[in-house]
């Protein structure tokens, strides 16, 4: 099997085009990380004659006609793409020297086995002798030099390093989480412990949601996530899902089942026991199709749709 490898493409869509299936995660023109599917599974189409043992991430951008760069990749995904991938590699154990072309590789890249593993016919940039029909992140800017891949390295080395990014995220609502106290609400006629963030959202433990509506899940802490055995659950990959920006590790709620699309995304807190996994309570009721009423928050049963 083939080292793990992160390859870096862009949808040649519009910037909100956000759909499952084809790469891990998908970074939205305002810099959100939309995480679609686990990483630790493989999926069948992103990266011709590469898609085992690799994660994909892709910036939602350059889908303009008749010119691509009328909606190129702006600042932010370029940040969040950096920052994701060097999330991944760090997850993974990899340090600074890690990340080199053979590591982290554009779709332009791999398309023309710049690697110097020759995986399939160079279908990449005519500049590297292909055909052209694959030339992601080639370039960052229009008419901008053709080292797109190495400038992104670079990025990710440095974040690597802990160097701070040149070019900030985007802010969102979600930066940075602070918790402001706790309360009581009632879910499925019992008392449910939770705790109010400063925007007045309440969290509760995943376990506690999980076990209070039976259903059943893994904890699985070599990945940080949370494998979920129900098969009444279609994801809806909300635009509001829980980034990084929070400042707390991220844990994701996955099935179990064929690639391991995401249901939702929270947060490891510490606590007596050890790191405890928390999510929004009115999210984990939207994903997992429980009734809920509000003034006050009570969460009823589990209806589906």
């Amino acid at each position: 099997m083939m080292a793990a490898v992160i390859y870096l493409h862009w949808t040649a869509t519009g910037y909100d085009w956000i759909r499952p299936g084809h790469y891990h995660s998908i970074i939205g023109g305002d810099g959100r990380v939309h995480r679609l599917h686990a990483y630790s599974v493989d999926l069948p189409a992103h990266t011709y004659g590469r898609n085992r043992n690799s994660v994909a991430l892709s910036c939602a951008c350059m889908g303009g006609i008749p010119d691509p760069w009328t909606l190129p990749p702006t600042p932010a995904q370029l940040t969040s793409l950096c920052t994701e991938a060097a999330a991944i590699a760090r997850s993974w154990g990899w340090q600074e020297g890690d990340i080199s072309l053979q590591s982290v590789m554009t779709h332009a890249e791999a398309a023309s086995n710049r690697d110097g593993r020759v995986m399939h016919d160079n279908y990449g940039p005519m500049i590297w002798g292909g055909s052209g029909e694959r030339w992601d992140l080639l370039q960052l800017e229009k008419n901008g030099p053709s080292d797109g891949g190495e400038q992104l390295r670079q990025r990710i080395r440095a974040l690597l390093r802990g160097d701070p990014s040149p070019t900030p995220a985007a802010p969102t609502s979600d930066a940075p989480l602070v918790f402001k106290g706790e309360t009581v609400i009632q879910a499925r006629g019992a008392d449910l412990a939770v705790q109010i963030d400063a925007l007045g959202r309440s969290w509760a433990l995943a376990a506690d949601l999980l076990n209070r509506y039976e259903i059943p899940y893994v904890w699985d802490a070599s990945l940080r996530r949370i494998l979920i055995g129900a098969l009444d659950v279609a994801p809806t990959y909300r635009d509001d899902a829980v980034q990084a920006s929070v400042g707390w590790p991220l844990v994701e709620l996955t099935l179990q089942t064929g690639n391991a699309p995401v249901i939702l995304t929270g947060i490891l807190r510490p606590g007596p026991s050890g790191d405890r996994a928390w999510c929004r309570v009115v999210e984990f009721a939207e994903e997992f199709g429980i009734s809920v009423s509000y003034e006050p928050l009570v969460l009823a049963e589990r209806r589906g749709g």
